[in-house]
């Protein structure tokens, strides 16, 4: 019987207090002490000059922008209206924030074999399920365009990688992989509520690999949103995969060929609405591919329309060095992240007042498509040490993110790279052990967008333009359907003198509104802080944290602490916002939503598999301290890596490859090996 027709049960022990007594050890290779030691000391510029391992887990630290001068108005006023007002979004998800995940490291976030998932992943996963309803996943990037699925690889290997020269980080190595891989998609979609976006590959068009298209229909189900054609088809001709004349109309003709060879397949029974494009770099405006009749030529088929972006490229620095010519320093990019105007310009380059992108968002509503942007985060080429895994990247990307939604994108997708990133929302990795996974700022980002929005899937937002639309202190309203049901607040500024916090005195109707006075009589709000936007830890979000990095196991620790204020006699509330920070307040009780999010469903353990459903299994006892220094090495073809620039049937009933898998669950001192 061949791999792909096995059949074993999944295992998971879902933990409530128990859980967090408990933890799990997986076979991949552990960093050790002395560099847990030498990420935990932030403040030691002596550590993170000394640091030579991986950009994920860098301690360096920047210092944060002075205070503005003027600095914005401490107190002020916002008047807020009861009933929805003109220029709201279109109905937004608390799934709006999801996760892009580089498909050459995919095996490393998610794990090597379906049989075994990544715990902390699943947490990670199942906390902004609760939040948000459900999640998005997009599993793709410059790999994707060449990935080449077969039907086994030596060793029930998931993921085979070319290796290539290191020098050169813009090589996109090609990925071999297996259908185990879609089938740990179907296992995790199993456990947590995920839905998933994937790639065809789009290097070459004479001989189309759409294996990944046939097997994803039948294995993910309606798990499966949609297929990504192409990635930055703009920069093809930039990196020698396409003539120097490739231009839209090109790039539609190729769209339309992986079109009509899918129709072809009778291995892959739907076609409609399955596809997305153009996603594009910005190489190309995308008035130039609606300019050549992209949407109407493909609109039975296409899903979404995507773009991708980011406002800044690390290039120059991950290539050649930090010294070499045209290298960002990233101490002078850093304020330019720590203000409004940094995602209302992104949004910009997709809205109708922009002379060369004309009708990007309002083209899709036109056409009933969602807009997304399929990839994004703080700089290409990996982001820059000390500002995209600092507590100012937690800010920007929540801000991004509204902003966005604000824009009518319906969408926007996070991306992870490798171990050699410093944008990760978590980054991948081989160091898993005692609560050894590194939870970056921006999943922060990602959970505050999702309880801004909540699970209604009806909520519309605003930006304010409060306080004279100063840039430093930004804030947005959300109506759930009719109702005005919260608000969301930034302070940009570091000031630990405590003078520049902000307190925001507002109405809701009253006064000269001409409405009846809506104000509560208390509202309730939960904060997001650090004590800096340059930190790098001590992050919190309603007083829990993920810890440092590697420190964590996908779950928050510590108290939830949700404030409560008070209302004035004059039908007025006054919110402070420290500096820096950003408060969500919640301003009347939705039905179905929640404020606290303090027992959501985690995982305490790896999948476990017996060789039948019905044969008992063997344990053995092992001292916790033992194993916590015997920790199994990954197998020789692991290879941490980098990118370029740039259904199960039920629960239960999973495939599995038929080789031996050990999970190891901590558990009230006692350890059992199960096979």
């Amino acid at each position: 019987m061949r791999p792909s027709h096995f059949f074993f049960f999944t295992v998971l022990q879902l933990g409530a207090s128990v859980a967090r007594a408990s933890v799990t050890v997986y076979g991949q290779q552990r960093f050790g002490d002395q560099l847990k030691s030498l990420v935990s000391s932030t403040t030691s510029s002596a550590a993170a000059a000394s640091y030579t391992g991986s950009a994920a887990y860098n301690p360096t630290v920047l210092n944060a922008p002075p205070v503005p001068n003027p600095p914005p108005p401490t107190k002020f006023f916002q008047q807020l209206s009861s009933a929805p007002v003109p220029g709201l979004s279109i109905p937004q998800s608390g799934n709006f924030y999801g996760l892009s995940v580089e498909f050459s490291v995919a095996n490393q976030l998610i794990n090597m074999y379906s049989t075994r998932l990544a715990v902390p992943f699943l947490n990670s996963l199942a906390n902004l399920q609760a939040r948000g309803g459900s999640v998005r996943v997009r599993v793709g990037g410059n790999t994707q365009d060449y990935a080449t699925m077969v039907p086994s690889l030596p060793n029930g290997t998931m993921f085979l990688k070319e290796t290539l020269d290191p020098a050169v980080s813009t090589t996109t190595p090609p990925v071999l992989f297996t259908p185990d891989f879609l089938y740990m998609l179907a296992n995790i979609s199993a456990l947590v509520n995920v839905e998933w976006y994937l790639g065809i590959p789009l290097n070459d068009t004479s001989n189309l690999r759409l294996q990944i298209a046939e097997a994803a229909e039948s294995i993910l189900g309606d798990k499966l949103i949609g297929f990504q054609v192409g990635n930055e088809p703009d920069e093809y001709a930039e990196h020698g995969h396409r003539p120097l004349t490739y231009g839209p109309a090109d790039y539609s003709a190729d769209f339309g060929t992986v079109d009509a060879a899918l129709r072809a397949d009778p291995n892959v029974p739907v076609v409609n609405k399955k596809l997305i494009g153009p996603s594009l770099s910005g190489r190309w405006q995308p008035q130039e591919v609606w300019d050549v009749n992209f949407i109407p030529d493909h609109l039975p088929s296409l899903a979404a329309l995507s773009m991708q972006f980011y406002p800044e490229n690390n290039c120059v620095a991950q290539t050649n060095g930090s010294n070499a010519p045209g290298a960002v320093n990233p101490q002078d990019v850093f304020p330019t992240y720590l203000n409004h105007t940094s995602g209302q310009a992104i949004a910009a380059k997709y809205l109708n007042r922009r002379v060369m992108t004309t009708f990007s968002t309002v083209l899709a509503q036109t056409f009933n498509l969602p807009f997304i942007m399929l990839e994004t985060n703080s700089a290409s080429c990996g982001g820059f040490v000390g500002v995209s895994n600092s507590f100012g990247s937690a800010l920007w990307a929540l801000d991004y993110g509204l902003q966005l939604a604000y824009s009518n994108f319906s969408n926007a997708f996070l991306h992870i790279g490798g171990q050699g990133e410093y944008y990760n929302v978590p980054p991948p990795g081989n160091q898993t052990s005692f609560r050894e996974w590194t939870v970056g700022p921006v999943f922060y980002s990602i959970m505050g967008v999702a309880e801004t929005f909540g699970n209604s899937n009806k909520s519309r937002i605003i930006d304010l333009q409060m306080n004279g639309n100063n840039e430093f202190t930004p804030g947005y309203a959300v109506y759930d359907g009719d109702v005005l049901a919260r608000l969301a607040l930034f302070n940009y500024v570091t000031d630990p003198s405590g003078a520049s916090e902000i307190t925001v005195s507002f109405a809701i109707g009253g006064g000269a509104t001409g409405q009846a006075n809506g104000t509560p009589a208390q509202v309730k709000v939960k904060y997001l802080l650090a004590p800096s936007v340059s930190s790098l830890n001590n992050i919190t979000w309603a007083g829990q944290t993920f810890g440092p990095s590697l420190s964590s196991d996908g779950r928050p620790t510590g108290n939830e602490t949700i404030q409560t204020v008070t209302c004035n006699t004059n039908n007025t509330c006054d919110v402070t916002i420290p500096a820096p920070g950003f408060a969500l307040v919640f301003l009347t009780d939705i039905p179905g939503d929640s404020e606290s999010f303090d027992a959501v469903e985690t995982f305490s353990t790896t999948t476990l598999r017996s060789k039948t459903q019905t044969q008992s299994t063997a344990t053995v006892v092992v001292n916790p301290s033992v194993l916590a220094t015997a920790n199994g090495q990954p197998g020789t073809n692991f290879v941490d890596a980098s990118t370029s620039k740039g259904k199960a049937k039920t629960a239960a009933a999973v495939q599995f490859l038929p080789h031996l898998t050990v999970a190891i669950c901590v558990a009230l001192g006692v350890v059992s090996m199960m096979w």
